[in-house]
């Protein structure tokens, strides 16, 4: 086959630093813009982009070219230099994330759960979510590891 085709649809999570909740209501549209804008850059077309003061969810396609953890390190560099600038200059991300792959017919559940997610976080933390998002996905973890 002379041509590479794919569409590999992404949901990343991660929070910042010690889940501090740096991302302030008033600064969240400016930090979601510029993630996709970063995401599009690196040919990873955004679906959409949300999340809380403390964490970001990110729905994309994956560039053929380039791996999930690739697409992490740019995307956390890129945003890291930017948000010391535009929002706090001890803005650090955390050093793991969550990746998890998303099927057509589930696309449209997942972009409406990033949307929903100040109705999600009246009731349940940062924390709780992302063990909740590794049980539905059947991803072991070691507790100790999980939470910088």
């Amino acid at each position: 086959m002379p041509q590479s085709l794919s569409r590999i649809v992404v949901h990343l999570v991660f929070s910042t630093k010690n889940r501090e909740p740096l991302i302030e209501p008033d600064k969240q549209a400016r930090t979601f813009s510029y993630l996709a804008g970063t995401l599009n850059g690196l040919q990873c077309p955004p679906v959409i982009v949300g999340g809380m003061p403390d964490h970001v969810h990110l729905l994309f396609g994956l560039a053929k070219t380039l791996s999930v953890s690739k697409v992490v390190e740019e995307l956390k560099k890129e945003s890291s230099k930017w948000a010391k600038q535009q929002i706090h200059p001890a803005f650090y991300w955390q050093n793991g994330y969550g990746a998890f792959s998303v099927s057509p017919s589930g696309l449209d559940g997942v972009r409406q759960y990033i949307e929903a997610q100040a109705e999600h976080h009246r009731v349940r933390t940062f924390q709780d979510e992302f063990r909740e998002l590794l049980r539905r996905h059947d991803v072991e973890w070691d507790e100790r590891y999980v939470w910088d």
